[in-house]
Order: C-alpha cells, then sequence, then structure tokens
C-alpha cells in the first residue's frame, strides 16, 4: 500500500464492550451481515482502563513496557505512537478525542483554555479538537472530526468518543442508558461510515475497553476486557495469531493501524509480516 495515498480513520469507542456492540449496533452489524465488514473480539491488556490503553491501542506496548500504568499517570508518552509514526513518513494527523490522548502524545499537563484546539505540523497530532468533559456529547465530537476531515485532509483520522463510557459509570454496563449511547453512537456512524468509505478511507471501529453492570472497569473480568474490532474487508493480521477462547490480542492493533496506512510499525509492535 501506498502511504502517501492510504487515508485510515480509527473510531475509538470508548467503555464499548463486546457483547454490547454485537447487539445494539444494529447499522455496523449490517454490514457485517451482508459481508461488507467483519467483526473481532479482541481481549484488551491490563489494566482495563482508559489511559493505559490509549497508550496500548496506539504504542502497541504493554503498560509494564510504556509505564503508563494508571489514569492518573498524566504525561507524554515515552514510545512511538502511530501518530508519530505517520507524521515521520510524511503523513497528516488528525484526532478529535478526550484530551488525555493529547497529553499522552502533544503536551502535558492539558490547559482546557489553550489546548482544546491544536494546529501545529510540528506535533504528532498535527490537527487536534480535545474535549475534557465526560459528558461531552458524541454528535458534537463527530462533528468536530468531520471539521478537521474537512478542512485539513488527514491520511490518519483519530476519533474517541466517551459518552458510552460515561453512561456506563452512571448507570452500569447493563442499563438502559448505557444500550442508548451505543444505539446512539451506531446513527452516527450509519451517516458517517458511508461518506468515509466513499472518501476513499479504511475504517476501523474499536473500543479500549468495556465495562461491568456495576459500572466499573479495570479489572480481569470478560465484560472489562472484550471489545470489538470491526474492519472493513479482510483482516490482514494471520489466523494463527487468532486465540478463538479470548480473541485478538490488543497489541496487534497499532500495527495493524500502520498497517493500512501504508507505513513501518515501531521496533516495539508486534510483527506479523
Amino acid at each position: 500500500m501506498n502511504g502517501t495515498e492510504a487515508k485510515l480513520v480509527v473510531v475509538v469507542l470508548d467503555g464499548l464492550r463486546y457483547d454490547a456492540a454485537r447487539k445494539y449496533l444494529g447499522y455496523i452489524e449490517h454490514l457485517v451481515e451482508q459481508g461488507e465488514a467483519a467483526c473481532y473480539q479482541v481481549q484488551s491488556q491490563l489494566p482495563s482502563l482508559s489511559r493505559p490503553l490509549y497508550e496500548v491501542l496506539l504504542t502497541g506496548t504493554t503498560a509494564a513496557k510504556n509505564g503508563i500504568t494508571a489514569n492518573h499517570i498524566a504525561r507524554l508518552s515515552h514510545e512511538r505512537s502511530v501518530f508519530q509514526l505517520a507524521v515521520g513518513a510524511g503523513l497528516r494527523t488528525a484526532a478529535a478525542a478526550y484530551h488525555w490522548v493529547s497529553e499522552l502524545y502533544n503536551s502535558a499537563p492539558f490547559n482546557p483554555v489553550t489546548d482544546r484546539h491544536q494546529h501545529d505540523e510540528s506535533k504528532p497530532v498535527q490537527h487536534g479538537i480535545f474535549y475534557y468533559e465526560d459528558h461531552y456529547p458524541d454528535s458534537h465530537l463527530f462533528s468536530d472530526a468531520e471539521h478537521l476531515r474537512l478542512a485539513h485532509d488527514p491520511h490518519f483520522l483519530y476519533i474517541h468518543s466517551m459518552n458510552i463510557d460515561d453512561m456506563g459509570h452512571k448507570h452500569g454496563g447493563e442499563s438502559k442508558q448505557y444500550e442508548g449511547a451505543v444505539r446512539a453512537v451506531d446513527g452516527m456512524l450509519a451517516t458517517l461510515v458511508p461518506l468515509w468509505k466513499s472518501q476513499g478511507y479504511q475504517v476501523i471501529v474499536t473500543s479500549d475497553h468495556g465495562m461491568n453492570a456495576m459500572g466499573q472497569h479495570g479489572g480481569t473480568e470478560p465484560e472489562e476486557r472484550n471489545v470489538p474490532l470491526y474492519v472493513f474487508g479482510e483482516l490482514p493480521i494471520p489466523a494463527s495469531m487468532l486465540d478463538d477462547a479470548r480473541g485478538l490480542s490488543q497489541l496487534l492493533l497499532a500495527p495493524l493501524m500502520c498497517h493500512y496506512l501504508g507505513i513501518k510499525p515501531s521496533e516495539a509492535m508486534v510483527k506479523w509480516d
């Protein structure tokens, strides 16, 4: 794949557990049913917490290696992220995401007055709109992402939503409020995925961690760790790297992003070629 032509949208639906995705993402599951997309179960790394798993998703390294071991570890990443690798390959990057993504890859600590909108081609996230309240509407977030895509034509667009996680913490991962947040995002994706595909983007939809019935995550329960991975087209990862019992390792997501962008993974990432 030619990296100068490759384009990728990655959607991370924070707190979306695997079983909820398969039950409530009706549009995305329609694409699976029609053979246009495939869904795989991913087992998240531990701890199954947000900030550590943002680092896992974007650097392909474990918490034991990267040092982002808990949500309160607020500092720049010491690893090479997909953002950095993309910029190093001459690609444009953008993110509409929670402010912890900015703290990991652009600047820390996050200043809500000066850091909400960022445009600096020397940074790993060259164009960013970052929110800092968990109830920031997903509808606004996807609008932010489309603004970035249309204004800056990124090769790599990272979109990270928080409403599913927020409803899970407030009401539990088996509540009607949690279910409603998943269904609402599905409607947004029903509008945007066909548009992205028509514009030549590859699309990945996944999550960082799940959510148990008590509104908690961070531990080892399947409800906390098992998350979906939707890809459009055949998954390039060899079948030998799929574990029928546990699912796909979350460490494979960063090199998968690199594959779709046509760039070389970092030395720290899992290799499958």
